[in-house]
């Protein structure tokens, strides 16, 4: 596979991969995401974001985000994301340990 193929697969995976995340399980919640797999959409976003600027293009977070998500956050936070339990957020503090014990390591 040439490296221009490879690209174009990769981009269209990225896309999606985005669209289950906002279109298709708007429903599956952010926490709940890091919680289990170490990353959610804000990940996504900022990984966006990071790579635009590896290629000389400023996107402060919230224009990632909006770029991302397709709305701006607080609109996606009002249509979609609920309060985390205090069960998810006791999960999430030690999820976010590990990931950047792991990102260290």
């Amino acid at each position: 596979m040439d490296a221009q193929t490879q690209l174009e697969i990769e981009a269209a995976a990225f896309r999606r991969l985005r669209q289950h995340l906002i279109e298709d399980r708007p429903d599956a919640q952010n926490i709940d995401m890091m919680n289990l797999a170490g990353f959610c959409r804000n990940c996504l976003s900022r990984w966006y974001q990071e790579a635009a600027a590896e290629r000389g293009v400023t996107l402060d977070k919230e224009e990632a985000r909006e770029i991302f998500y397709g709305m701006p956050m607080a609109e996606w936070k009002a249509k979609h994301q609920t309060d985390a339990s205090p069960e998810q957020q006791k999960a999430f503090e030690k999820s976010f340990k590990e990931n950047v014990t792991d990102r260290e390591g």
